[in-house]
C-alpha cells in the first residue's frame, strides 16, 4: 500500500507540473488502421468472467484483451440525440482582462508576475470578451449542438462577493448564451474553473472556509441570472488540478506549495462549496428551470505495471486519490474513500516526526448534503499512466503519502506535452470503472466534459493530423463503451473550440481546433483540419457509414413572367427616376433608412467556378480559355493564375463550414464548362467533375442552403474557343446541349438558374477591347455579333428548361446581368437626361430590352448604330437584327431580374467618333466619377451607395416591375488588407441599406441580395492583389486557411436582421424638467465686430485673422454680425427664440485691452452691462463666458497661456467681471472648450495663436495653466461672490463620443477609452476627480521616459494643487457636436499629442455629412456620452453649453438638415434624462445665428438665423430651424402625438418683433399643421407598402400668428412612427427652381412678377391673332381634332 501511495505522488508531481490540461492517446497506428472489428467480435472478446473490486473487474475485463481486441474500431453510430460540444475556459480565451469592472483573478495575478511561458498573459488573449459573434460563426461551422464554457467569477463579482456585482460582465454573459441559443446551440456553463477572484485569494481563497458561502452566493447569482436559459451546469471543472498543482506544488495558481494540509483542505472546501450550490438550484431553482447540475472531475486512466497484486492495489489507489477524492463524497457515502483515508492515517502514525497529510473531516451533516449532490457524472479525460508500488516512507509529498510511482510505455505516443501521452483505450475502461465505483447509489449519466491533446506553436499548426488521429480513437473508445459495453454516455466534448492561454505554458501549447494568431491584435481563428473532421464527425454521429440522403430544393414557382413589353421610347418613360431622385438633396439621399427586408428575402454570397475551384487539370478537366490566358507570362498581375486558387474543388468541407457559419440563405456559384465537359461538347463528359457539383449541391441543401447556379460565368472551354468562340453561332447550341445536361443532372435540386453573368463584360471586354480572354479587339463589330448570339443562346436555353423540365422541377430561370447607374450631369437639361438614358440603355438595355421587353435592342441603341454606320457608308447596321421569329422566341425568357451592380457614373452627351467604330463611341456618352463619394481599391469603382436605389427603380420602371434579385455587389479591398476591412464594412452598410430603400419606400420587389464574394480569389485580370472576399484567404499557404473578416460578421448580422431594423435613434416621446435651461449661444468675437472699437484692445484672433493664409476667404471678425452695435437687433431674435437663457462670452481685451486690471476699458464694460440689462429686461438669463478663445495679444506676447503668470492675469480679470457685473449674471463659464485652446491653438497651430513648434510638451503646459486659472476664477467667485450674487459657476468642456472603429477588437476599444481620457479626461478629471487620468498619466510618462527624458511632459499637479483644483464646479458644462470611429495608431517615437493618445479617428460612412469636414450626423452618440460623463464623474448637474450643426454652401432659409439634427440630438439628450438618469438641466443650440465660424471664416455656419452679410444692415433672417426650436422650447421636449395636439403647438399671436419674414415652420413630432395641408408618405415597415396621409407646414410671419401665400420652398417631414422604428424617405426641396435656375425665393418672386408682365402681352397679342385665325379653325374642326389626336400621341 505505501508503494502504491508512493507512485501516485510520484505522477501528480510530473504530470501536472506542466499544468497542461490535455493528452493525446494512440495505439499502434498500423493494428489501429488494419483491426476494425464489428460489434459482435468486441462482445465475444470481453466474454471473461470478473469478480473483485470495481478495479479489479474492469481489470480482469480489459486486462487480458490482446492488442488486436483493444484497438479494433467500431464502425457504428452514436445513439440519436448524442451531444457534440466543444469547450472554452474564461480566463483562456476571453481577454479583457480588467473591462467592465472586472475583477483581477488568481490568473491574471499569475501573468502580471511573469509566472507564465514567456512572461505571457492573458490580458487579451483570444480576445473572446469582444468576439461573441466571431466564436459563435465557428460554433455553427462546426455543427456543434452544445457549446460548455466557464464564466469568470471575478468578471460578476470582482472582489468575488456580491456586493461587487458587474452589470457589464452579467451583460456578456447574457449576450454569449442568447447567441449560443439563437444559433441553435445548448450553452453549458462551468461556475468554477481555475480562476478564483484575487481579491478572494487575498483572504486565503480555497483555503478559507469562507470562500464556500461565497461561492454559494456566486452560484445562486449565475443560477437566478441565466438559468431559465442555461440547462446544464458544471460547478467545477478540474478541481483536482487546483487542489495539487494550485496550492500542492505550486506551479499553477495561485501558487501556494503545502501538500500536507492546503491540498487536502482546499478540497473539502470545493466539495462543500459544490454541494452548497447544488442544493440552491434544487431547492430553488430545479421546479422552474429544469435543468441539471453536475461536477466535472478530471481523471487519468492507469493500468498496473504488472501483474502483481501489489501494483494492482496501487492502480487502485491511484485512482482513489485523483478521481475517488472528489467522486467519492459526491457519488457514494458523502466521505472520502476508505482507502484514501487509511493511507492517511497510516502515514501518520507511522511518521510521528512531521505529518505528511492532514485530510480534513466531514460531519455527518455535511456527507449527507455532498452525497447524491450531482444530477451527472462529468469526466475531463486526456492520457493514462503505468502504476507500481513504491514507499514513499514520510516524505510531506504525494509520493511520500501516496505509496506508488506513476510513469508511461515509452511506445505510447507523445504529444507537444512531457506528460501528456496517447492512450486512448483508457477511456473506455476509464468509463467502465466509473460506471461500477460510482453510478450504482445514484444512476446519472455520464458527460464527457472534455478531451483534448496539445500540438506544438510551430511547423504546420492548421494540418494537425496527430489530433484528428487522437480524436478519432478517443471518440471511438467512447463509441466502444456505450455500444459494447453499455455505459450511459451522453455527451461528448472536444477541447477546445480553439488555441488559448494555457496557464503556465501560456500560448506555447495550442488545445484548438482553430487556430489563432496570437501575433495580431485581430486575433483570427482558422479552422485546423481537426475542425473539419470533427465537423464530418458530427454530421455522420459518429463512425457509421452516412446514410444515403435525397436532397430536393425548395420550389420557385414562376411569380412574375412578362409577355413582353413594348419597346423603350427615347428617352424612355422611366427618366420619372430622374425625376424623382435627381434633385434630392445629399441631406435626403443619404438619411439611412431603419426597417426589414420582406419575410423570405434570399441573402446571399457568391463565388465562380475559376475564381476558387482550382485544380485546373484535376480529374479530366479540360483547359478553359482562362486558364490558357493566365498561363501567358505577363497576362494577369504576377503573372498569377487559378490553377489552385482557393482550392475549392478539393476543399469542399471548407467552403460549406464558411456558408453555415454566415447562415446564409443561399450560395451563388458557377458550373465549369470544362470540368463537366472538357472539349465543350457531352461526348466528353467527365463523370468526376459532375459529382463534385453534386457534392457541394447536397452539402449546401443540408446545410439548408439554396444553390443558385450561374451555367457560364466566362471560363469557355478552350476548345470550343478553338472554333471562334462566342462568335461562332455553333456555341448557340453547344451551349443548349450544355444547358440541358445541367437542367436535368442537377435541377431537382436546383430551382434557381442563372444561363450567362455579366453578357456585357464577355462581348465588350472579351471581344471588344480584349482585356479579357479571348483577348479580341474588334470594338466596332465583334461586341455585337458576340451579344446577339449570347441573347440567342440564353433563349435557348430558357425555352428548353422551359419546355422541358419546368413542371416538373419547379425552378426559375433568368440571366445575371451588369449596369452602373448612370447620373445625368444636371437633370434640368434634358438632352443631358436623355445621355444618361441612352448610357442604360446601351449598358443594361443591351441585354434587357430584347429579354424583357420586345425581342429586340432598344430603340436608341438602333438609331444610334446605324447612324454611325451609316456615316463610315457601311450597307447596314454593326448592330445586327432579330427576325421577327427571333424576336418572339427572346422576349419573356427571364422569370426574375438578376443585377450586378457596383459604382454609378455621371454621364453627359458627348459627340464621339465614329471612325474607327466602337461600341462605346456609339453612346455618344461622357462618363465621369461621381466625385464626392469614397474611392475604393479598385480606379473608377467610386462606392456611391445611392446609384443601387435609383437603378433599381429605374428596373422597375423600365422593365415592368420585375422581381429583381441583386446578383453581385461588393467592393474590393487592396492586398495585404487581411481581417480589418472597415472600408467593405461600409460599403455594404450604405449598399444594403440603399437596396431596404427600394424595397421598404419605394415597392421595388427586391428579393434578393448576393454579396461578393464568399472569399478572396482570383480578380482575374488583377490576380491576387485585389480582394472582394469576406473572409481572408492566405494564397501563401498550401491549406488556404480562410477566416471571417469584420464584414462577414456585419453581413452575417445584417442578414440575422433582415436588414436594419435597430434604429438606435428611435425616438421617444417626454419632457424635459420644468425649470429646464433653454439657451442658445455666441462668442465675442464670432459676432460683435468693432475690433478696435471704444478702446477696444487686439486679441489674438484679431492678429490670427490678419495673418494671410489663417482663415479661409481671408474673411475676418473686424465686422461680424457687427453685434457691438445691434443689441437691439439680437435681443429681439432672442425674444423670438423664446429661450430661457442666453450665453454669451465676454472679449477679455475689450474690457482689459492688454489683459491687465492696469487699464480697465469702461467702454467695454458699459457694452456687456447695456447687453445683460436688455436680456434681463426682455425676461432672458444670461450665461456669460468669461474666455472664449480671444486673448489679449498683449499676453500673448509674453507667452500666454504658456506663461504660468496668466493664471494671476485670469483670476484677476475674473474679479473684476464677477465685481461688475455678477450683480446681472447667475451662471458663468470660466472657459469655454480648453481643449481647443491647448491642442488646436498651441499644438496644431490650426487656431490663433497658431503655434506648432512644440506639439509634445506645449499643449500640456497651456492645458495645465487653464485648469489651474480655472480653478483660481473658481474660488474667486465661491469666496468673494457666492454668498451674495448666489450665481452657479464652472468650465464648458468639449468632447465627441468615441466607438471602437471595430467594436470586435479590444485594440480598437481601448483606443476608443484613450481617445475620451485624452479628450475630456483631459480637463474634466482634474476639476471633478483631482489629476489626470490615470492611463493619460501613465502612457505619457512611459513614453516621455522611453525618449531619454528624465520625467513625463505631462506637467503634475502639487498635492496642494490637487485639492485647490478638485471640485471647482457648480455643474458640468459640456459641448459636443459630433461623434468618431477610434482605432489604434503606432505613431513610434514621434513625440506629440497624437504620438501619446496613440489612436487615429475617422466617421463612419453612414453618417450625415454637413457643413464641417469633422462634423458628422451621430445623434446616438450624444445620449451615450451623457451617460458617460454621469458614470464616469459621479452624475452632477449638466448643462449642454453647445450643440448644434453647420452647413456650407447657398443659404437655404429651409435647413432641414438642422431640424433633422436638432431634433435627432435633442431626443437623444430626452432619453438621457429620462431613460439614463442623467442629471441634466440646460440645453443650449450653437448658434444663435451664422457668424465667424473661426478658421472656416464665414464659409460655414451653425445660425438658427441667417445673417445677409451682403446687406449693411446685416439683417437677421429666420430659418426654418429657428421655428423649429421655439416649438421645441415651448413643449419642453417631445409630447405624444398619440395623446393628441398638444396645447404648445398652438400658434403664437401678437406683434411681430422682427422684420416679417416668411417661414417654414416644420413638425416633425406630430406630422401635424396648422394651416394648409400637404402631402406626406408614411412608411409603414411591416408591410413594405405606403401610405399618404396630411401633414403640416404652417406659413407664418414670425409672432403674427398669420399665415401668407403658399411658399415658394417647402418642407415635407417624414412621419415617425415610433412603435416600428422605421423611417421614411425625406423628400424636401430645397432653395426654388425657376426656369432651371436655383434661385433664392426673392428672386424668384421677382423673375415671378416680370415673366407675368411679359405673359400679359403675350395674352394680348395671342388673343388677337386668335380672331384672324378663328374663321379657318372653324371651317377645319375634322381634319384640326384629328391632328390634335396626333399631336397628343406624339407628345
Amino acid at each position: 500500500m505505501k508503494e502504491q501511495l508512493g507512485v501516485l505522488c510520484v505522477y501528480f508531481l510530473c504530470l501536472y507540473g506542466s499544468l497542461s490540461s490535455g493528452a493525446a492517446v494512440n495505439g499502434d497506428p498500423q493494428v489501429l488502421k488494419n483491426s476494425k472489428l464489428d460489434k459482435q467480435d468486441v462482445l465475444l472478446s470481453l466474454n471473461v468472467p470478473v469478480s473483485g473490486n470495481s478495479y479489479q473487474k474492469v481489470w480482469q475485463t480489459f486486462g487480458v484483451q490482446n492488442r488486436v481486441e483493444r484497438d479494433a474500431f467500431l464502425t457504428e453510430s452514436f445513439p440519436t440525440g448524442f451531444k457534440w460540444a466543444t469547450s472554452s475556459e474564461s480566463f483562456k480565451v476571453e481577454g479583457a482582462w480588467k473591462a467592465g469592472g472586472k475583477g483581477e483573478s488568481i490568473w491574471d495575478h499569475f501573468g502580471h508576475e511573469r509566472l507564465a511561458y514567456g512572461n505571457q498573459t492573458a490580458d487579451l488573449a483570444c480576445d473572446s470578451y469582444n468576439k461573441v459573434d466571431y466564436d459563435l460563426y465557428h460554433l455553427r461551422g462546426l455543427q456543434v449542438n452544445t457549446y460548455q464554457f466557464s464564466i469568470s467569477w471575478a468578471r460578476i463579482f470582482p472582489s468575488g462577493l456580491r456586493g461587487s456585482q458587474s452589470e457589464k460582465g452579467a451583460l456578456y454573459y447574457d449576450k454569449l448564451i442568447n447567441a449560443l441559443i439563437e444559433s441553435g446551440i445548448e450553452p453549458v456553463v462551468t461556475l468554477y474553473h481555475w480562476d478564483l477572484p484575487q481579491a478572494l485569494q487575498v483572504n486565503g481563497g480555497w483555503k478559507n472556509t469562507a470562500i464556500i458561502e461565497a461561492f454559494k452566493d456566486y452560484a445562486d447569482f449565475c443560477f437566478s441570472r441565466f438559468g431559465d436559459r442555461v440547462k446544464t451546469w458544471n460547478t467545477f471543472s478540474s478541481p483536482w488540478v487546483e487542489s495539487y498543482a494550485g496550492y500542492g506544488t505550486g506551479e499553477h495558481a495561485p501558487s501556494i506549495k503545502d501538500y500536507a494540509v492546503s491540498s487536502y483542505q482546499v478540497t473539502h472546501n470545493m466539495l462543500k462549496s459544490h454541494a452548497e450550490a447544488w442544493h440552491v438550484y434544487n431547492d430553488k431553482y430545479r421546479s422552474t428551470q429544469g435543468g441539471k447540475v453536475g461536477i466535472a472531475l478530471n481523471s487519468d486512466w492507469v493500468e498496473p505495471d504488472s501483474s502483481k497484486a501489489e501494483d494492482i492495489a496501487a492502480a487502485d489507489l491511484y485512482l482513489q486519490f485523483m478521481l475517488g477524492w472528489f467522486a467519492h463524497p459526491i457519488f457514494v457515502n458523502g466521505d472520502y474513500p476508505e482507502t484514501l483515508k487509511a493511507q492517511v492515517e497510516k502515514k501518520r502514525s507511522d511518521c510521528t516526526g512531521s505529518v505528511p497529510a492532514v485530510l480534513p473531516v466531514f460531519s455527518s451533516a455535511e456527507s449527507q448534503r455532498i452525497k447524491g449532490s450531482a444530477d451527472f457524472f462529468g469526466l475531463n479525460h486526456y492520457t493514462s499512466r503505468l502504476v507500481r508500488f513504491s514507499n514513499g516512507e514520510c516524505a510531506a509529498s504525494p509520493q511520500g503519502v501516496g505509496d506508488f510511482h506513476a510513469h508511461v510505455d515509452p511506445s505510447w505516443p507523445s504529444t507537444a506535452s512531457d506528460y501528456i501521452y496517447s492512450v486512448p483505450w483508457g477511456l473506455r475502461r476509464l468509463l467502465n470503472y466509473i460506471s461500477k465505483e460510482y453510478l450504482n447509489v445514484k444512476k446519472v449519466p455520464i458527460y464527457i466534459t472534455g478531451n483534448g491533446m496539445p500540438t506544438e506553436y510551430s511547423g504546420d499548426s492548421l494540418n494537425d493530423t496527430s489530433r484528428i488521429e487522437y480524436m478519432k480513437s478517443y471518440i471511438n473508445e467512447a463509441l466502444k463503451a456505450i455500444i459494447t459495453d453499455e455505459v450511459d454516455v451522453q455527451r461528448f466534448t472536444v477541447q477546445s473550440l480553439m488555441d488559448g492561454f494555457e496557464g503556465k505554458q501560456g500560448y506555447s501549447q495550442r488545445f484548438g481546433l482553430h487556430y489563432v494568431n496570437f501575433e495580431v491584435p485581430d486575433r483570427p481563428r482558422l479552422p485546423k483540419q481537426s475542425a473539419y473532421f470533427y465537423n464530418q464527425l458530427i454530421k455522420k454521429n459518429g463512425f457509421g457509414s452516412l446514410k444515403s440522403k435525397v436532397f430536393k430544393g425548395v420550389e420557385m414557382p414562376l411569380t412574375h413572367r412578362s409577355a413582353g413589353l413594348p419597346a423603350s421610347e427615347v428617352p424612355a418613360k422611366s427618366k420619372v427616376v430622374f425625376e424623382k431622385f435627381s434633385r434630392q438633396s445629399k441631406f435626403e439621399r443619404s438619411i439611412y433608412h431603419y426597417g426589414s427586408f420582406p419575410q423570405g428575402f434570399s441573402w446571399g454570397v457568391s463565388t465562380s467556378a475559376y475564381q476558387i475551384e482550382g485544380g485546373w487539370n484535376a480529374d479530366g478537366k479540360g483547359p478553359s480559355v482562362w486558364d490558357v490566358y493566365t498561363h501567358t507570362p505577363g497576362s494577369v498581375a504576377g503573372d498569377a493564375n487559378g490553377d489552385v486558387a482557393c482550392d475549392s474543388y478539393n476543399r469542399l468541407d471548407e467552403d460549406l463550414y464558411m456558408l453555415r457559419a454566415m447562415e446564409v440563405k443561399s450560395y451563388r456559384f458557377s458550373l465549369s464548362w470544362s470540368r463537366i465537359f472538357p472539349n465543350g461538347n457531352r461526348s466528353s463528359l467527365n463523370q468526376k467533375g459532375v459529382d463534385y457539383y453534386n457534392r457541394l449541391i447536397d452539402g449546401l441543401l443540408e446545410s439548408k442552403i439554396t444553390p443558385m447556379v450561374t451555367l457560364y460565368h466566362w471560363d469557355l472551354p478552350q476548345a470550343l474557343q478553338d472554333i471562334g468562340g462566342w462568335e461562332n453561332v455553333q456555341l448557340i447550341d453547344i451551349f443548349n446541349d450544355y444547358s440541358d445536361f445541367c437542367f436535368a443532372t442537377f435541377g431537382d435540386r436546383v430551382k434557381f438558374w442563372m444561363t450567362f453573368n455579366q453578357p456585357h463584360t464577355i462581348a465588350w471586354s472579351g471581344y471588344g477591347i480584349g482585356e479579357i480572354p479571348p483577348n479580341v479587339k474588334q470594338p466596332g463589330t465583334a461586341p455585337y455579333r458576340v451579344a446577339h448570339n449570347l441573347i440567342k443562346a440564353h433563349a435557348e436555353a430558357y425555352h428548353t428548361y422551359n419546355d422541358k423540365y419546368r413542371n416538373s422541377q419547379r425552378g426559375l430561370v433568368s440571366i445575371a446581368l451588369n449596369a452602373d447607374w448612370v447620373e445625368p450631369r444636371d437633370v434640368n437639361d434634358i438632352r443631358e437626361v436623355a445621355t444618361a438614358d441612352r448610357a442604360l440603355q446601351f449598358q443594361l438595355g443591351w441585354f434587357a430590352h430584347p429579354i424583357f421587353k420586345n425581342g429586340d435592342y432598344p430603340e436608341i441603341m438602333k438609331w444610334q448604330v446605324a447612324n454611325k454606320s451609316d456615316l463610315l457608308e457601311l450597307p447596314q447596321s454593326r448592330l445586327p437584327s432579330f427576325t421577327e421569329e427571333e424576336k418572339k422566341f427572346i422576349k419573356g425568357t427571364a422569370d426574375m431580374f438578376c443585377i450586378n451592380h457596383y459604382t454609378t457614373k455621371i454621364g453627359s452627351h458627348s459627340t464621339a467618333p465614329f471612325d474607327p467604330p466602337s461600341y462605346e463611341s456609339d453612346w455618344d456618352v461622357s462618363l465621369a466619377e461621381e466625385a464626392s463619394s469614397p474611392g475604393t481599391a479598385y480606379m473608377y469603382q467610386r462606392a456611391v451607395s445611392w446609384g443601387l436605389r435609383r437603378l433599381l427603380n429605374w428596373i422597375r420602371e423600365e422593365y415592368g416591375d420585375p422581381d429583381i434579385y441583386i446578383t453581385e455587389n461588393g467592393v474590393p479591398t487592396p492586398y495585404p488588407t487581411t481581417w480589418d476591412d472597415i472600408e467593405r464594412m461600409f460599403y455594404y452598410k450604405t449598399y444594403v441599406d440603399e437596396a431596404l430603400k427600394a424595397s421598404q419606400v419605394d415597392g421595388v420587389k427586391v428579393k434578393g441580395y448576393v454579396a461578393t464574394t464568399l472569399m478572396d480569389s482570383l480578380e482575374w485580370r488583377n490576380g491576387y492583389n485585389f480582394r472582394f472576399g469576406l473572409h481572408q484567404v492566405d494564397f501563401s499557404n498550401p491549406n488556404r486557411p480562410r477566416s471571417p473578416k469584420f464584414s462577414a460578421i456585419l453581413y452575417h448580422n445584417i442578414m440575422k436582421d433582415n436588414g436594419f431594423p435597430n434604429n438606435l435613434e428611435e425616438k421617444i416621446y417626454g419632457h424635459f424638467p420644468k425649470d429646464f435651461i433653454w439657451s442658445s449661444a455666441t462668442a465675442a468675437y464670432q459676432i460683435e465686430g468693432a475690433w478696435t472699437g471704444d478702446g477696444k484692445g487686439l486679441s489674438i484672433w484679431d492678429t490670427f485673422c490678419h495673418t494671410p493664409g489663417k482663415i479661409r476667404n481671408h474673411d475676418t471678425g473686424d465686422l461680424a454680425c457687427d453685434s457691438y452695435n445691434r443689441i437691439e437687433d439680437d435681443i429681439k431674435i432672442l425674444k423670438h427664440l423664446k429661450v430661457s437663457h442666453y450665453r454669451l462670452s465676454v472679449s477679455w481685451p475689450r474690457v482689459l485691452p492688454d489683459g491687465t486690471t492696469k487699464h480697465i476699458n469702461e467702454a467695454g464694460i458699459n457694452y456687456y452691462q447695456r447687453v445683460l440689462d436688455a436680456l434681463l429686461a426682455a425676461n432672458i438669463e444670461p450665461c456669460v463666458t468669461l474666455y472664449h478663445w480671444d486673448l489679449p495679444q498683449a499676453l500673448e506676447d509674453i507667452g500666454g497661456w504658456e506663461n504660468e503668470t496668466v493664471v494671476d492675469r485670469f483670476k484677476e480679470y475674473s474679479d473684476l467681471m464677477f465685481s461688475r457685473l455678477g450683480p446681472k449674471v447667475k451662471v458663468w463659464i470660466t472657459i469655454n472648450e480648453p481643449f481647443n485652446v491647448a491642442y488646436i491653438g498651441y499644438g496644431q497651430g490650426g487656431m490663433a495663436p497658431g503655434i506648432s513648434d512644440r506639439p509634445g510638451t506645449l499643449p500640456y503646459i497651456v492645458a495645465h495653466n487653464l485648469i489651474k486659472a480655472h480653478a483660481e476664477a473658481w474660488h474667486v467667485y465661491n469666496d468673494k461672490y457666492r454668498a451674495q450674487q448666489k450665481g452657479i459657476i464652472s468650465i464648458s468642456v468639449n468632447s465627441d463620443w468615441t466607438e471602437p472603429r471595430n467594436p470586435y477588437k479590444q485594440e480598437d476599444i481601448d483606443a476608443a477609452e484613450r481617445v475620451l481620457q485624452f479628450f475630456i479626461g483631459w480637463f474634466a478629471h482634474p476639476i471633478f476627480k483631482g489629476d489626470y487620468p490615470e492611463l493619460m498619466r501613465t502612457i505619457i510618462r512611459e513614453r516621455s521616459l522611453a525618449s531619454g527624458l528624465p520625467k513625463s511632459r505631462l506637467p503634475e499637479f502639487t498635492p496642494e494643487e490637487i485639492k485647490r483644483i478638485n471640485g471647482t464646479y457648480d455643474y458640468f458644462g459640456f459641448n459636443h457636436y459630433t461623434s468618431v470611429l477610434a482605432f489604434n495608431v503606432d505613431h513610434g517615437n514621434n513625440v506629440h499629442y497624437e504620438a501619446d493618445k496613440g489612436a487615429a479617428q475617422m466617421s463612419d460612412r453612414t453618417w450625415l455629412e454637413a457643413g464641417s469636414d469633422w462634423l458628422r450626423v451621430a445623434p446616438f452618440g450624444f445620449r451615450r456620452i451623457l451617460r458617460f460623463i454621469k458614470e464616469e464623474y459621479g452624475n452632477p448637474p449638466l448643462l449642454v453649453t453647445e450643440n448644434g450643426v453647420s452647413e456650407r454652401g447657398p443659404v437655404d432659409l429651409n435647413d432641414t438638415h438642422r431640424i433633422y439634427y436638432y431634433d435627432k440630438y435633442i431626443n437623444e439628450a430626452l432619453k438621457a434624462y429620462l431613460l439614463d438618469g442623467v442629471n441634466l438641466i440646460g440645453y443650449t443650440a450653437w448658434s444663435m445665428m451664422d457668424n465667424l465660424e473661426w478658421g472656416a471664416g464665414y464659409t460655414e455656419t451653425f445660425g438658427l438665423f441667417y445673417v445677409n452679410r451682403s446687406d449693411p444692415a446685416l439683417p437677421r433672417v429666420p430659418k426654418a430651424s429657428a421655428s423649429f426650436y421655439v416649438n421645441m422650447i415651448k413643449c419642453n421636449g417631445f409630447p405624444d402625438p398619440a395623446l393628441g395636439p398638444h396645447e404648445c403647438l398652438n400658434p403664437d399671436t401678437g406683434e411681430t418683433t422682427t422684420k416679417p419674414t416668411t417661414t417654414t415652420t416644420v413638425k416633425p413630432q406630430t406630422g401635424r399643421t396648422t394651416t394648409k395641408p400637404t402631402t406626406t408618405t408614411t412608411v409603414k415597415p411591416q408591410t413594405g407598402g405606403t401610405t399618404t396621409k396630411p401633414t403640416t407646414t404652417t406659413t407664418v410671419k414670425p409672432q403674427t400668428g398669420g399665415t401668407t401665400k403658399p411658399p415658394t420652398t417647402v418642407t415635407t417631414i417624414t412621419t415617425v412612427k415610433p412603435e416600428t422604428g422605421a423611417t421614411s424617405e425625406p423628400v424636401t426641396e430645397t432653395g426654388v427652381w425657376f426656369l432651371g435656375m436655383k434661385l433664392s425665393a426673392a428672386a424668384a418672386e421677382a423673375g415671378l412678377n416680370t415673366t407675368f408682365a411679359l405673359l400679359v402681352v403675350a395674352v394680348v397679342g395671342v388673343l388677337g391673332l386668335s380672331l384672324l385665325v378663328f374663321k379657318t379653325l372653324k371651317k377645319s374642326k375634322k381634319k384640326q381634332d384629328k391632328d390634335s389626336i396626333h399631336l397628343e400621341k406624339r407628345f
